[in-house]
């Protein structure tokens, strides 16, 4: 994309964890972050780079009144629900926020004649993982969800790919595996109501802001036993949202793409950085394994150093622990808003 006339980026779920972060990104590099958000989860308080507009991504003639008013270039794409479990319970619903609104912002884009979509997917796609229990995952491993989240996001893919097939869209579907961290500003951080992630629960529990932490299994095929996950910062994430924004790729082009560091780090280990950060060990228990917890999820990150000119650079399990702590426990860091819990109130992830 060309920045030099401020080019306005729709960014829906904007008010998220993620998409906050990524339009702080977008307007560092003299893009307009155009956030379109219905608030049911995200939070007022972290659009702080550009317009909000308050509206459901199912709402077609909302979204093209909001293209139309900003002129918007390009659209970065994280409205919808993440959480695996409710997904279980409440798979229609799913479906229809996650599936039935790529429908409509992809009919929008088309009568709009936005030609360039950011779509934030997940390393859900791939199930229990890759070829192996220690191998890192390529993205041409098999697809195999284990939860109607997985399912959604890779039918959504499947979605946009067909409409770059037949009507000209460029798209790059960004498979996410762990995001964590905050900005190290202090602008922005992340919270979740109920919280369901381990570096914010770990942490809660060393301050003693939250329970004991519960590592759930012992026995995996992995050095230590604990589950291996690939931990990417928050900011890193945000980055590559803005290098496939300007991927040279021809018109017409789908591509999905890992975004990950290639390197796991276990449940213990995160345990014991947190510990390390917080100067006090991480209160936890010992508890079975869950049902579905693969052993491993690691990226392979080679097509996006290839595609995207993209590598982590702040990514280093210390570092990401290390800002996660301070957006979390000092009270006179940034200008988040606090919560009535005493965590800071910030984006939930999209």
């Amino acid at each position: 994309m060309n920045r030099g006339s401020k080019a306005a980026v729709l960014v829906t779920g904007g008010a998220g964890y993620i998409g906050a972060h990524t339009a702080k990104a977008l307007h560092e590099r003299g893009l307009l972050p155009v956030v379109y958000d219905n608030l049911s989860s995200g939070f007022r308080d972290a659009v702080r780079w550009g317009p909000l507009v308050h509206g459901d991504v199912r709402d077609r003639v909302a979204l093209g009144e909001a293209m139309a008013a900003y002129d918007v270039a390009a659209v970065i794409h994280f409205a919808g629900l993440i959480e695996v479990g409710r997904s279980t319970a409440r798979p229609d619903l799913f479906w229809e926020i996650n599936v039935a609104g790529v429908t409509s912002l992809l009919t929008v884009m088309r009568e709009r004649g936005v030609g360039r979509l950011v779509f934030s997917s997940s390393a859900a796609v791939y199930g229990q993982g890759g070829r192996g229990p220690l191998e890192a995952i390529p993205e041409d491993a098999p697809k195999a969800p284990a939860s109607p989240y997985g399912d959604t996001k890779l039918a959504a893919e499947w979605m946009i790919a067909a409409q770059c097939r037949a009507y000209g869209l460029t798209a790059v579907a960004l498979r996410y595996f762990n995001a964590a961290g905050a900005d190290p500003s202090g602008a922005i951080g992340e919270a979740h109501e109920p919280e369901t992630h381990l570096i914010p629960l770990a942490i809660a529990a060393a301050l003693g802001d939250g329970p004991p932490l519960t590592v759930f299994g012992q026995d995996f095929d992995t050095p230590d036993g604990t589950c291996l996950r690939d931990y990417i910062h928050v900011n890193d994430l945000a980055a590559a949202h803005v290098a496939a924004l300007d991927a040279d790729l021809p018109r017409g082009a789908f591509e999905a793409v890992n975004v990950g560091t290639g390197r796991g780090s276990s449940v213990a280990e995160v345990v014991k950085a947190v510990g390390r950060a917080a100067g006090r060990p991480v209160p936890h228990s010992l508890g079975p394994r869950r049902a579905g917890d693969p052993p491993s999820l690691v990226a392979d990150p080679a097509k996006a150093r290839r595609l995207l000119g993209w590598s982590p650079t702040c990514s280093g399990l210390d570092r990401i622990v290390a800002d996660a702590l301070r957006w979390e426990r000092d009270p006179g860091y940034g200008s988040g808003v606090r919560g009535s819990a005493g965590r800071r109130k910030s984006p939930v992830a999209a």
